[in-house]
C-alpha cells in the first residue's frame, strides 16, 4: 500500500482516537509546545470510560486539567517535571512525581520501568515520502513513540519541519487526527538590572569559539545580550528560544569552531515565538535529536570548551545546589542540569554556571543560605558544581575547602543578608570572615 493511501486507512476523529486508551494504561504525551492539544482535551472528555489511566509528561502548557481534583478515579498524573499547571495536585499528592536525569527517561520506557501503553504526539505533516517531523519536541517524544504499544499523533499544519533524527513514518502511527492551530507562543521574559548584572557575570567567563548551553527565561535571554561582541560561538543545548536567533543573525553564532557537529546548532526540544518556528523549519543548520543523544553527559563532554547555563533555587555554604523543590514541596523538576553540569565538567576547556538572583521573595528572603530548607532535595551536589554567578559577581568553588567555598558565596550574596551570613560562617568555622 502506498503511504498516501495508508495514511487515509488510519484518519480518524480526536473522539474516536482516545477510545482505544483503556483503563490501566500509561499514556505519554508529547512534550511542552508539541503537547497534543486536541487529543488530551478529548481524553478528559471521555474521562468516564477510564480508570486509572497514568498520564506522564514532563513541561506542559496545557491546563492540565486530568489533575484536577475530582479526577483521582480516572487519571494520576505521573509528572516528570512538575509545571504550574500540576504543581498543585503534586503538592497535595493528587499526582505524583518521578526524579530522573531528562537524558534517562528515553531508558525508562525501553528497559521497562515506564513501559509506555499510549503515545500521545504531535507532528508536522508528512513529506513526500511519508515522514513526519516531531517539529519542536524530539526529546522523550520520539522515544516514547517508539516504545508505545498505540500511537496516536495530531498532525498539524503549523508544525515546523525540524531536521536532525526527528522522523516517524506513517506506518509507525496506528491513528492520526488532523489538527490546524496556532503553537503556543512564550512571551519575551522582562529582563531588569539585576538579570542584565548577572547576563553580564555569565558572559565574562564565555570566550570566543565556545559552546552553549542555555535554558529559557530571563537570565539566559540576558546572558545573550552580552555576547555581541564574541565570535563563533556554538550551540548543544537541552533548548533554546528566540535570543539566540539573534545572535544568529548577527553572525555571533556559527557552529564553525564546534568539535562536534561542526556548523549545526544541536537541541532537543524548543519554545518560543512564531519567529523562532519559522526559523527552524526546514532549516538544516538546526539539528534536533532525542534527549538521551543531547543531553546525555558522554555527548556533551565531547564538546571542547562547553558553557553550561543553568539556574536554582538555594545555594547552601558547601555548595549544594537545590533547583527543584522548597522544602518538601516539589517545584520543578531535574530537568537536564546534572546532565550538562556533568558534561561540562568532563569537557576539555568546559564550565558549569549555576546563576540565580541574590534574593528571591522580592528581596525578603537570600538564595545563598547556611543551610538548605529542610526536606529540599540536592539537585546538584557539592562535588559537581564550578560557578555560582549573582549580580554580586563570580564565585568559583571549584578545588576550596568548605570555609573558602562558604566565603566565595558569602561574597556574592545580596549585602543586606551578608551581616547574618557572616556571623553563621564565623560561628560555624570559629573564625573572623
Amino acid at each position: 500500500m502506498m503511504w498516501k493511501e495508508l495514511y487515509e486507512s488510519k484518519l480518524t476523529t480526536a473522539e474516536e482516537a482516545v477510545g482505544y486508551i483503556k483503563s490501566n494504561d500509561r499514556v505519554i504525551l508529547g512534550h511542552a509546545i508539541a503537547e497534543p492539544v486536541t487529543l488530551v482535551k478529548a481524553m478528559v472528555e471521555n474521562k468516564d470510560a477510564y480508570e486509572n489511566v497514568e498520564i506522564s509528561h514532563m513541561f506542559s502548557l496545557g491546563k492540565s486539567e486530568y489533575a484536577a481534583e475530582g479526577m483521582e478515579k480516572h487519571f494520576i498524573h505521573n509528572a516528570l517535571f512538575v509545571g504550574g499547571g500540576a504543581r498543585k495536585a503534586v503538592q497535595a499528592h493528587r499526582a505524583d512525581y518521578t526524579p530522573c536525569f531528562f537524558h534517562e527517561i528515553p531508558r525508562l520506557f525501553r528497559e521497562g520501568q515506564m513501559p509506555v501503553d499510549v503515545a500521545l504526539i504531535q507532528v508536522s505533516k508528512p513529506d513526500e515520502h511519508g515522514y513526519c517531523s516531531f517539529g519542536l519536541s524530539v526529546d522523550y517524544t520520539k522515544p516514547a513513540a517508539e516504545e508505545a504499544k498505540i500511537v496516536i499523533a495530531e498532525i498539524n499544519d503549523k508544525m515546523p519541519r525540524t531536521m536532525g533524527d526527528s522522523f516517524i513514518h506513517i506506518s509507525e502511527i496506528d491513528h492520526i487526527v488532523e489538527v490546524s492551530y496556532d503553537l503556543p507562543e512564550l512571551p519575551a521574559p522582562k529582563i531588569g538590572d539585576v538579570e542584565k548584572a548577572i547576563g553580564e557575570n555569565c558572559a565574562s567567563l564565555i570566550n570566543d569559539g565556545d559552546t552553549l548551553q542555555l535554558g529559557i527565561g530571563a537570565i539566559p535571554d540576558a546572558v545573550l545580550l552580552f555576547l555581541k561582541d564574541k565570535k563563533d560561538l556554538g550551540i548543544h543545548s537541552e533548548m533554546f528560544s528566540d535570543g539566540v536567533v539573534e545572535l544568529i543573525e548577527a553572525g555571533v553564532i556559527t557552529n564553525k569552531k564546534k568539535s562536534i557537529n561542526k556548523d549545526k546548532m544541536v537541541v532537543t526540544f524548543l519554545m518560543g515565538s512564531k519567529r523562532l518556528y519559522d526559523f527552524v523549519d526546514n532549516n538544516p543548520s538546526v539539528a534536533m535529536h532525542p534527549v538521551d543523544y543531547v543531553n546525555h553527559p558522554r555527548t556533551v563532554m565531547e564538546n571542547d570548551n562547553i558553557i553550561s547555563i543553568n539556574s536554582c533555587l538555594q545555594v547552601d555554604f558547601m555548595g549544594q545546589v537545590a533547583s527543584e523543590s522548597i522544602g518538601l514541596n516539589q517545584f520543578s523538576g531535574v530537568g537536564g542540569q546534572v546532565d550538562y553540569v556533568r558534561g561540562a565538567a568532563m569537557a576539555k576547556g568546559g564550565k558549569s554556571i549555576i546563576a540565580m538572583p541574590s534574593t528571591a521573595a522580592r528581596g525578603k528572603l537570600s538564595r545563598i543560605v547556611p543551610l538548605l530548607d529542610e526536606g529540599s532535595a540536592i539537585t546538584t551536589s557539592r562535588n559537581d558544581v564550578h560557578y555560582v554567578v549573582t549580580e554580586y559577581g563570580v564565585a568559583d568553588l571549584r578545588g576550596k575547602t568548605l570555609k573558602a567555598r562558604a566565603k566565595a558565596l558569602i561574597e556574592i550574596a545580596h549585602p543586606d543578608f551578608r551581616g547574618e551570613l557572616i556571623k553563621v560562617y564565623e560561628d560555624r568555622f570559629n573564625c573572623k570572615f
